[in-house]
């Protein structure tokens, strides 16, 4: 009868162990899918809304500029001398840099971010500093930071989801890390 009951017992230790490697085998594979589909998203997401537009170089390609695939996400190019302006006509015009990541109007001179995973990108970012850059427009998404400058639609991505702001944060952090540091904003004088 020991015999019986200890094997019993055995059997049942065994297998809780079986199911429990195999749930927690199965949530890791859960796990894993769900962050695979999230960056899926938040690269859906960068492609469809624009970001290329303003934060990655352009070169010149057979139908007008494209984004420089090296550079992509890097922003404005800290080696780039700045280009002079009418400054008169930034009194009631936006203008923008040939490849547009520069811009100048009446806030001063603005310059796109550097968005890829290096340090001098977001890569040292928390995601709740990229949430409040984008939902409540801070430099850096420091609670304390001036505002981001124009052309930033930062007032547009406010609106997203936090799920949608969280995807953009993590396709961004599987980027291709680049070293730019850009300049910083130059206020109008």
């Amino acid at each position: 009868m020991r015999k019986v009951i200890f094997f019993m017992g055995a059997s049942i230790i065994v297998l809780t162990l079986l199911t429990n490697t195999s749930c927690n085998e199965t949530a890791a594979r859960s796990e894993v899918k769900d962050s695979v589909q999230l960056v899926k998203r938040g690269e859906y997401l960068v492609s469809t809304m624009g970001c290329d537009d303003c934060h990655s170089p352009k070169k010149m390609g057979p139908h007008g500029p494209e984004v420089d695939m090296d550079l992509r996400f890097s922003g404005y190019p800290a080696n780039r001398p700045l280009s002079s302006f009418d400054t008169v006509t930034t009194k009631s015009w936006y203008l923008f840099n040939q490849d547009l990541t520069g811009s100048v109007g009446p806030w001063g001179i603005s310059f796109a971010a550097n968005i890829t995973s290096d340090a001098t990108g977001i890569g040292n970012w928390k995601e709740e500093q990229f949430i409040r850059c984008l939902r409540e427009g801070k430099w850096m998404g420091l609670p304390d930071a001036r505002p981001l400058m124009p052309p930033m639609p930062w007032q547009n991505f406010a609106k997203l989801t936090d799920e949608d702001l969280s995807a953009i944060y993590h396709y961004l952090k599987t980027t291709k890390p680049i070293n730019n540091n850009v300049p910083a904003w130059i206020p109008k004088r």
